[in-house]
């Protein structure tokens, strides 16, 4: 695999650089380090023919922007936390409020809107983003330091592998944004593309979209992806509360043993024939289906995304899971390591 590297944009007259991995098979993948985003993703359909399967922006100013979270890597903590608060050892702490009055995707100026230190590791096919996080910062305790390493192999596979390591105990969730589009970013809605989650149950939520704390099962509703649908077939019966945009924005609990790599999704376009899997060790995922996206402000190539224009899997801890005992807990202590890793496998059909 190889990577290039050029200058994307400044910031404060502090560079953000741009890397295109290729692999054998002419799959490219591109990122900045601003957000540790990907803004490419290139990949053929069931004719050969590539296609860029993300949804971004052609200039940085774009990213600076978007309230959107495209392609980024975001955290301290990924999803919502009710009223931006948790105690932790007794100790209770206030984040910053980015959601009205709860608080989402690492807070004002989370990791999306952070510049990273980037590297390409000896093997010269690893891209490899840091960056320090420090003890306060949106509220939250401890000095993170962050690695998350991206691999375009030539099995036609990208790998994401996010790692975090603190200095007093606090909480992570770092979550990976990227809006699929696989008839290609600018093609229109994915209501037609098909998606198949290993999941039974989902996580259900109150007026803010936060967690009500239930688990419940997906048969009989709108959530069920147990068997390949189409994303739109039960949209309309997706539950959701007044003045947001509809569609899905849940958390859907994942088979298997969290920590252990398992395929969770498989998602393909009928029309073009591309298609991917993905696996994770994460224990949830947060399926959304872009109804906030705004047809106003142009992606790439001047395209216009609008309500359903992509779908974003955030492999995650449960949210608002801080507030929530019974749900997998993101607390990182000094000593040990947070460790999320994703898989794409790309394919036609």
């Amino acid at each position: 695999m190889a990577i290039a590297r050029e200058v994307f944009g400044t910031v404060d007259g502090q560079p953000v650089h741009r890397f295109s991995l290729t692999n054998a098979a002419g799959l490219m993948a591109r990122f900045i380090s601003y957000g540790a985003t990907l803004t490419e993703l290139h990949i053929p359909d069931r004719r050969g023919r590539l296609g860029d399967i993300v949804l971004g922006f052609d200039r940085l100013d774009g990213y600076r922007a978007s309230d959107a979270y495209m392609g980024a890597t975001c955290g301290r903590y990924g999803n919502r936390i009710k009223g931006g608060r948790f105690t932790l050892d007794g100790q209770r702490y206030q984040l910053s409020l980015n959601e009205k009055q709860n608080h989402i995707h690492g807070g004002v100026k989370g990791y999306d809107k952070q510049i990273w230190k980037a590297a390409i590791e000896d093997d010269g096919g690893t891209l490899v983003f840091t960056h320090r996080a420090a003890d306060g910062e949106e509220g939250y305790p401890g000095t993170l330091e962050l690695r998350v390493a991206f691999q375009l192999t030539d099995a036609n596979e990208l790998l994401i592998d996010m790692t975090a390591r603190t200095d007093k105990p606090t909480i992570v969730n770092l979550v990976h944004h990227s809006y699929f589009n696989l008839g290609g970013h600018g093609s229109g809605d994915v209501l037609q593309q098909e998606l198949k989650i290993a999941s039974d149950f989902y996580t259900p939520v109150d007026g803010e979209l936060i967690t009500t704390g239930e688990i419940l099962p997906v048969k009989g509703t709108a959530f069920d992806f147990t068997d390949f649908k189409p994303i739109g077939r039960d949209i309309d019966r997706v539950p959701y509360p007044d003045g947001h945009g509809g569609g899905y924005d849940h958390n859907l609990v994942l088979r298997g043993r969290p920590g252990e790599m398992r395929r969770v999704v498989e998602a393909r376009d009928p029309a073009s024939g591309r298609a991917f899997d993905l696996a994770t060790t994460e224990p949830g995922l947060q399926f959304y289906t872009g109804a906030g996206l705004n047809d106003a402000v142009p992606g790439k190539s001047g395209a216009r995304y609008g309500r359903f224009g992509g779908f974003a899997l955030e492999t995650q801890k449960y949210p608002n899971s801080p507030n929530v005992p019974s749900f997998p807990q993101p607390r990182l202590d000094p000593g040990e390591t947070y460790r999320h890793r994703m898989v794409f496998r790309f394919y036609a059909v």
